[in-house]
């Protein structure tokens, strides 16, 4: 359910990356591979909670979500795999949205109307908060600095095999 470059920065020991688009996207062929010993993960438990949704519509019952994600689990001590530091996607999005807020109000002391650029991100940020999804955030993990080894699901699709055999 994380990007890739949140998997790399941090992650539990023996666990798969398999990113929520790419989830959605092969969850039947998942399922195949998939027992009532699943576990999801993502860094809040707001991610794993969508992919809990999709892999029920694909057929797999008894999915567990990790409560809290992988800041409760860091924040338990639990063991963690780490690699290169990174912001996490959240506050990236707080950064943008600020600077974006802050220079378009500024710039609208000399520029008439180009404060109207902060309120439709405003109105954007709103429509995030109430549908559970984040646009920002999903253009910020696109950026190099979000990409990390990228997920390869025939690679996992091929270890969970071997794992059930």
């Amino acid at each position: 359910m994380r990007t890739p470059g949140e998997f790399h920065t941090a992650h539990i020991p023996g666990s798969y990356n398999v990113p929520l688009d790419t989830l959605r996207e092969h969850r039947t062929e998942l399922r195949q591979h998939l027992d009532e010993q699943v576990v999801l993960i993502c860094r809040s438990g707001n991610r794993a909670g969508q992919a809990q949704q999709a892999l029920a519509q694909a057929g797999l019952p008894n999915l567990r979500v990790l409560a809290g994600g992988m800041l409760a689990w860091e924040a338990a001590q639990c063991p963690v795999m780490h690699g290169k530091p990174r912001w996490d996607l959240e506050r990236q999005v707080r950064l943008a949205a600020g600077t974006t807020v802050l220079v378009s109000g500024l710039a609208g002391l000399v520029v008439p109307g180009a404060h109207l650029v902060g309120t439709a991100l405003g109105a954007g940020l709103a429509f995030a908060a109430v549908t559970n999804t984040c646009a920002l955030g999903m253009l910020l993990s696109k950026l190099p600095y979000n990409t990390g080894p990228k997920a390869d699901i025939k690679a996992v699709i091929d270890t969970l095999a071997a794992d059930r055999a």
